[in-house]
């Protein structure tokens, strides 16, 4: 019997995870939620730019939570509001709806959230019988469960990293690119991404769950960030990047044992290949590097239909929740991470 989905947003990443429960033997669409009232009415499929299947969209949230289902995938963008989505999160599970989501990215570590909204949405488990579980690509599998299975191959290691070294120019999202990480803005200005803690709160889940898989105590987290300009204008949608504005930024999170950074978290993001060439290179991927016996470097490259690197990796964020629904209806009542998951695969979705 097929698992009963409700779409709980249709922006950058719901509109792929939509396709992706539409299409998956294993899992039934039985609604979606839309924010926008242009969406409200039409047709799921062809909000994700299928046929149509017969399940329309609506903005009513008691209507889809009066609705039978099993699961919601929840896709809603949460950057800026990240504890008014946990009270969504909360409110679904104690409905009794198991709910896997992409969007408080922090969550990925459920342990080490902030506790009063942690406690609070394991109380909404309980209430509901639901479990929660968030993922994505980054922060989710590439810098979570990937790392640790190579760790496996270990005899010893000194430092595990993950990097993320990817071109943003077709990245479909304006407020993170130009608000939230600042490119475009003068190289002196402060985003919301650089200001103090927040890098540490946006990765530091990752950099906890991977602790926790590698068995060490971490001394604390710390961050660290360098900025390139614009040489030249870069045209994104409707927005100018202007010659000497931020177009490159690099990052780093950093878990600290014995007083050196043993877990890293990189990002490498351009809107221009040309740019910062002394930075780590890549066509487009997420590579671990494990410093120990043996080393290991491992690069995951992926892309679109169309061959987007970008776009790619949004499409990995949301069949990583997708594919997921199955094992996290079928787990104990309770906030998940990807160590509490058995392997999850792409059963069923050989298509010749």
């Amino acid at each position: 019997m097929a698992y009963r989905v409700i779409q709980w947003g249709t922006g950058n990443v719901g509109a792929f995870s939509l396709r992706c429960l539409i299409e998956h033997p294993e899992l039934e669409l039985v609604g979606v939620l839309v924010n926008s009232p242009a969406k409200s009415g039409k047709d799921a499929g062809v909000l994700c730019g299928m046929n149509p299947v017969g399940v329309k969209a609506t903005a009513d949230i008691d209507a889809i939570l009066a609705l039978e289902a099993d699961c919601v995938c929840y896709t809603a963008t949460a950057d800026l509001r990240p504890f008014e989505a946990a009270q969504d999160i909360a409110r679904i599970l104690a409905s009794g709806k198991n709910v896997v989501s992409s969007s408080i990215v922090a969550m990925v570590h459920p342990q080490s959230f902030v506790a009063s909204v942690r406690d609070q949405l394991a109380e909404a488990c309980k209430a509901g019988g639901t479990s929660f579980f968030t993922s994505g690509i980054d922060p989710g599998f590439a810098n979570d469960l990937l790392p640790l299975t190579l760790s496996g191959l270990c005899g010893s290691w000194s430092e595990v990293r993950v990097l993320e070294i990817i071109n943003y120019a077709t990245y479909n999202q304006p407020q993170a690119l130009f608000e939230t990480m600042g490119f475009g803005k003068p190289l002196d200005e402060m985003p919301l991404l650089l200001t103090p803690g927040t890098l540490e709160f946006g990765w530091g889940g990752t950099v906890n769950l991977l602790a926790e898989g590698l068995g060490v105590k971490l001394d604390k987290i710390t961050s660290s960030y360098e900025k390139r300009p614009a040489v030249k204008p870069i045209r994104i949608g409707a927005h100018t990047v202007q010659p000497g504005t931020m177009a490159g930024l690099r990052f780093e999170v950093h878990g600290i044992v014995a007083g050196r950074p043993a877990i890293v978290v990189e990002h490498v993001t351009r809107l221009d290949d040309d740019l910062a060439p002394e930075w780590p290179t890549g066509n487009g991927s997420y590579r671990v590097q494990i410093t120990g016996f043996p080393k290991i470097h491992c690069e995951l490259e992926f892309e679109d239909e169309h061959g987007d690197h970008a776009v790619g990796g949004v499409v990995l964020t949301a069949t990583r929740i997708v594919n997921a629904i199955p094992a996290v209806c079928a787990a104990p009542p309770g906030l998940l991470s990807a160590l509490d998951l058995p392997l999850v695969t792409g059963r069923r979705l050989y298509r010749p």
